[in-house]
């Protein structure tokens, strides 16, 4: 006969055995999708004009050139990119990227105003099983107004998290990218092509 300890034992190992998968995948998630996330990086806008910019080889040399030392972990067979727009003033742009975490990849969008620095940053899909703070607002706050020169590096000019070092480089990889395509096909100027 089981004495009652043992009974709620048993009970109790096999219910937190059931949740452990969710436990282990708790920080995992999408967060924003498609027609949500611009909106997220610029809030005071009023139209956003969607574009599918293709990645040629072409466009992905000239961002090569860009990017020099930094290299992104994917390349996207295209780009989804906003032209935000309030009352008819340009606001600035925002482009969805994609860069592998330690396994997989995070998505996230890169709001950038017309100057080329970021405006904000927010995560769309964390699919991770830790490292996941990277998407609260105290973390991307540290990319406002950096340019293409930053070096968005942890230890030089962003604060890491502990437990999510790879995740904190991902992030900064994808906004240099981000600013790389900006000023390949977005922004005015000598950049564009």
């Amino acid at each position: 006969m089981l004495s009652r300890r043992r009974f709620l034992t048993s009970i109790l190992s096999q219910a937190l055995l059931a949740f452990t998968p969710d436990l282990l995948n708790a920080q995992e998630g999408i967060f924003l999708n498609e027609d949500e996330a611009p909106r997220a990086v610029f809030p005071e806008g009023t139209r956003f004009e969607k574009t599918i910019v293709p990645s040629t080889e072409v466009l992905r040399e000239h961002m090569r050139a860009l990017l020099g030392r930094t290299r992104p972990s994917i390349w996207e067979d295209a780009y989804i990119t906003y032209r935000i727009r309030r009352n008819g003033e340009r606001l600035g742009f925002a482009v969805i990227v994609e860069e592998i975490g330690k396994h997989r990849p995070i998505t996230f969008i890169v709001g950038i105003k017309p100057n080329g620095k970021v405006k904000d940053v927010a995560l769309m899909v964390y699919r991770e099983a830790y490292g996941g703070e990277v998407r609260e607002r105290r973390f991307m706050r540290q990319y406002d107004d950096k340019d293409f020169a930053a070096p968005l590096l942890p230890y030089r000019d962003i604060v890491n998290i502990a437990g999510a070092t790879l995740s904190v480089q991902s992030i900064g990889r994808g906004v240099k990218k981000a600013l790389a395509l900006a000023q390949v096909v977005l922004l005015d100027g000598p950049g564009r092509p």
